[in-house]
């Protein structure tokens, strides 16, 4: 049992609006953040419809959205009828990997280049630093996973 389960319960709710403030669907933000806080291996749609006081519907949802990502998995219980939803120990990384916004956001600033059409406009520069910037981004992500990877596994005990 947590030490302050309602400090507990604060960080799971701020973390999920900081979440949906940056653009993340707020229901999904807050199943993500009640799978991370809990103290056990995984919750079922009951279970997180009753820490969260949602209905089953929005649970039904969320969980779909995390699966589509592939941030969290489904898992059959052997001894019930009901499975539990978990995270992947690297569900932060899976969802950075499998993303393919930056890729998506760098192809539209190349239309938009072809758009505008001349490469004196203001506009031509900030879509190529678009394109570049989220490039950049796309190629040196997997290093950057690799290195929190390395640095995770020298914390541990």
């Amino acid at each position: 049992m947590a030490k302050d389960p309602t400090a507990l319960a604060d960080v799971r709710e701020h973390s999920a609006a900081i979440l949906a403030a940056a653009g993340f669907p707020k229901m999904p933000a807050r199943v993500l953040m009640a799978l991370t806080v809990t103290e056990q291996p995984g919750l079922t749609a009951a279970e997180l419809a009753d820490t969260l006081a949602v209905s089953a519907a929005g649970i039904s949802g969320a969980v779909r959205y995390l699966q589509t990502l592939g941030i969290i998995r489904r898992v059959s219980q052997s001894t019930s009828r009901r499975d539990r939803y978990e995270l992947p120990s690297d569900w932060y990384a899976l969802m950075v990997r499998n993303s393919p916004v930056y890729a998506a956001l760098a192809d539209q600033a190349d239309v938009g280049l072809a758009a505008v059409g001349d490469p004196g406009s203001p506009a031509t520069e900030r879509l190529r630093d678009m394109a570049g910037f989220y490039r950049f981004l796309q190629a040196r992500l997997p290093e950057l996973i690799g290195e929190w990877e390395g640095v995770r596994a020298a914390s541990q005990p």
